[in-house]
């Protein structure tokens, strides 16, 4: 009976880890689906809808706004440099005046976030 016992905990837990396990990748993918809606809203006119640099305000920057997708160069920014141009603006890195601060639209959360998914843009990885 003991046997049986431990048998029915060890369910349970199994049963738990996999509705925890399905909760977090549904909370993941809800950020991802944010970030992207954020991206596309804020970003796209600018960095393009291909995260490109090419959007529909790029012929008119006297500044090629950054390609998202290039792994090199993106790869060489750290995720602090990344999360301060879109809180506080390009000049917050010695970059384009041109590049605007979101501070007073995006939470902290969400630039986090949205660094994250720039990293899944890029396919370059976490910041070193």
């Amino acid at each position: 009976m003991k046997a049986l016992h431990l048998g029915l905990a060890g369910s349970a837990l199994l049963a738990f880890a996999a509705v925890f396990a399905a909760d977090a990748r549904a909370a993941d993918e809800a950020r991802h689906a944010a970030a992207v809606r954020n991206y596309d809203t804020y970003c796209a006119q600018c960095h393009g809808l291909r995260r490109n640099g090419t959007g529909v305000n790029s012929p008119f920057m006297s500044v090629k706004p950054r390609d998202h997708t290039d792994p090199k160069a993106m790869g060489d920014l750290p995720d602090d440099q990344i999360f301060r141009a879109i809180k506080e603006g390009g000049l917050a890195n010695n970059r384009s005046i041109l590049m605007p601060s979101f501070k007073s639209v995006l939470t902290d959360e969400q630039i986090t976030e949205m660094v994250a998914y720039l990293r899944q843009v890029c396919r370059c990885g976490p910041s070193r």
